[in-house]
């Protein structure tokens, strides 16, 4: 008799292999999930605090000009955040954050209220979630609400 050799897996091994590969997907894809947020709270993080530091910045540049006053808004058009209060002369970040309505953007619909001092209104996406945040002129505050788990996270 002649026996020929077969190079061919088994389906128990197959099934096995299978299993194997689902025990790891269902492990490593919930860690994928909480480096996305991560990620999204990480670079939120770094904007604000770009925001904040471009906020006092600017405030010095006044004072040693004899003006004690913030930047009444930190943006000139819907489609552009943080980039000045509608002048050349206030340029606040070199290069302005383009909202975009998803996770770890800021959300179209800033808005300001008030002549002067003002007080604006921006959103930052995470998980879904909005988390509102105001700058205020007459102290030259940019905060959100930090009893909210996600404001800490991106201010702490």
């Amino acid at each position: 008799m002649l026996h020929t050799k077969k190079n061919a897996f088994t389906m128990i091994e197959l099934v096995f292999v299978i299993v194997v590969i689902g025990i790891l997907s269902a492990i490593a894809i919930p860690k994928f999930a909480a480096t996305r947020t991560d990620a999204q709270i990480a670079k939120g993080r770094s904007e604000i605090s770009s925001i904040r530091s471009a906020i006092v910045s600017e405030r010095q540049a006044r004072l040693i000009k004899g003006d004690n006053k913030f930047i009444n808004k930190l943006h000139s058009a819907a489609d552009k955040y943080f980039d000045n209060n509608g002048t050349a002369a206030n340029t606040l970040l070199m290069y302005a954050i383009v909202p975009k309505d998803s996770n770890g953007h800021w959300k179209t619909g800033a808005s300001c209220t008030g002549d002067t001092p003002n007080v604006c209104t921006y959103t930052f996406m995470v998980e879904n979630k909005d988390v509102n945040f105001t700058y205020k002129q007459a102290n030259g505050t940019f905060d959100c609400n930090t009893t909210e788990n996600l404001c800490k996270q991106l201010t702490e």
